[in-house]
């Protein structure tokens, strides 16, 4: 662990118990689980979601939603988060079915996936902004900007964020003209002039591009 003198590490556990919000308005529940996704606004590669369900007595230093973290942090609470959950899970669709059904309905289907995987059923979800259809609703609370309020939700997002941020990793070294360890699929300037030159591969969203200007 880094060094942290005693007045930062007294506002970062302050920070830590005002993002505990929502898990003490539902601490009567035994099973309380984030749930958060990756990935819906890239030109390639899939979406991802995680399920994450963390000790009521969890102490995970830097805990934050995932976009506010840097790489190497978010590294490094992956692998804290893993290590001391109750139990996670992680959802993955692919750009195929993303183009047949739609990103939304793709994204609900990865947090479906997330949820099933879990080693025991949650009593209640705490969602980044959505209600996912073909789960009781009476069991999910809809957060807007969720990832930076629970501590269970951005655990979910950093885990979603790292698992598909590694996939595209490994794109990279099958498709390593497009760039995707950088811009990991998003319409960066790179990436569309890559498209441009070379095409589409096969990890590209057909759906997504078909209203872009590749001229």
């Amino acid at each position: 662990m880094r060094k942290i003198s005693s007045e930062k590490l007294e506002q970062e556990l302050a920070r830590l118990e005002r993002m505990k919000e929502y898990e003490r308005k539902y601490e009567g529940y035994s099973i309380v689980c984030g749930i958060d996704e990756a990935g819906r606004g890239p030109l390639a590669g899939p979406v991802v979601a995680a399920a994450a369900v963390l000790p009521k007595d969890a102490t995970i230093l830097w805990l934050n939603d995932s976009k506010k973290l840097s790489e190497k942090r978010r590294e490094e609470l992956f692998q804290e988060i893993q290590e001391k959950a109750v139990t996670y899970g992680v959802g993955v669709v692919s750009p195929a079915v993303i183009d047949e059904i739609n990103i939304l309905q793709a994204t609900y289907e990865a947090m479906r996936q997330a949820v099933s995987a879990l080693s025991s059923e949650p009593d209640i979800l705490l969602n980044d902004a959505v209600i996912i259809p073909g789960i009781d609703e009476k069991k999910q609370v809809k957060i807007i900007k969720g990832d930076a309020k629970s501590v269970s939700i951005a655990a979910a997002s950093i885990l979603a964020k790292v698992t598909r941020d590694r996939m595209m990793g490994e794109y990279d070294k099958l498709y390593p003209e497009y760039g995707f360890a950088q811009h990991k699929g998003y319409g960066t300037k790179a990436h569309m002039d890559a498209i441009r030159e070379f095409g589409v591969c096969p990890i590209h969203r057909r759906s997504f591009l078909t209203k872009m200007d590749l001229k």
